[in-house]
């Protein structure tokens, strides 16, 4: 009885953080559907009783800013973003848990110890170099510093220390150079790894909102994560757009999250993470 009793808290407790986890996300895509007026109706509607899409209209007919312009800007950025954060991690992690060298260990080790160090305390230095080579308000100055990402390193490492190392050498008999291993043994063995690196790379760009705010100036080059925040200014009393820039924001990161959610598992544990 106590074993049952104890499951039924268990689920209790489950289905209330769910519950308080999804209740934001709720409200805002009701909201993004309700009027101006509708939106401070007490009590709360969840359902709109006259649902309308005047918030979408109002987010593509913005002054100043064009929403259409700032979501490709981000998919650009964040698909570039991605392919420098995953190519230079993964050759990385492929020296550093396949090709040892004098000293190996102590230099991953250094490389690890900059994962303890803030994002914000390197935006300074990072945008002073940037000045320097004159890269402020370019999309190369936002994709540069992205050849450093420790964590991509480690991940991919541990992954590829799991795989066999007959494979590479049945390769090299075989006249395989180390690019044709790379690309074609290796990487095959550590899909699932690389497809949750991948995720996390595009999730991470996607949302990325301080580090372009800094660089980018031009208004044309915004992102969409610095356009709703400016909109939040701009539409303050107006809830119901911001919930629909909002919405509009978040879906294709979701989708992106709902198409490769299969490999998230899987890769994470084969990095080593559990």
């Amino acid at each position: 009885m106590r074993r049952v009793v104890r499951g039924v808290l268990f689920y209790a407790m489950l289905a209330a953080i769910i519950l308080i986890t999804i209740m934001p996300f709720l409200w805002m895509i009701s909201s993004s559907f309700k009027g101006e007026e509708a939106i401070r109706t007490i009590p709360i509607r969840w359902i709109p009783e006259r649902p309308t899409l005047e918030g979408y209209r109002r987010v593509f007919d913005m002054q100043g800013f064009s929403f259409t312009r700032a979501s490709l800007n981000s998919l650009i950025l964040a698909v570039a973003c991605t392919l420098v954060e995953v190519g230079s991690a993964t050759m990385a992690a492929f020296v550093f848990a396949k090709l040892p060298f004098r000293g190996s260990g102590k230099l991953f080790g250094l490389y690890l110890a900059t994962m303890m160090i803030p994002g914000t305390v390197t935006m300074v230095p990072n945008y002073i170099i940037l000045r320097v080579l004159k890269l402020l308000d370019t999309y190369t100055g936002l994709v540069l510093p992205k050849l450093a990402y420790a964590f991509g390193v480690f991940l991919m490492r541990q992954s590829m220390l799991a795989v066999n190392d007959a494979y590479m050498e049945s390769a090299f008999l075989d006249g395989a150079t180390l690019r044709r291993i790379f690309v074609s043994i290796m990487l095959p063995m550590v899909a699932p790894t690389l497809a949750t690196m991948s995720l996390l790379s595009f999730m991470g760009s996607w949302n990325s909102y301080l580090w372009p705010l800094i660089v980018l100036t031009s208004t044309d080059k915004q992102t969409l994560q610095v356009v709703l925040g400016n909109m939040n200014g701009m539409y303050k009393n107006n809830e119901h757009v911001l919930m629909a820039g909002a919405v509009l924001t978040i879906l294709p990161i979701l989708v992106v999250y709902l198409i490769s959610q299969r490999y998230v598992d899987q890769g994470i544990s084969l990095g080593g993470l559990k």
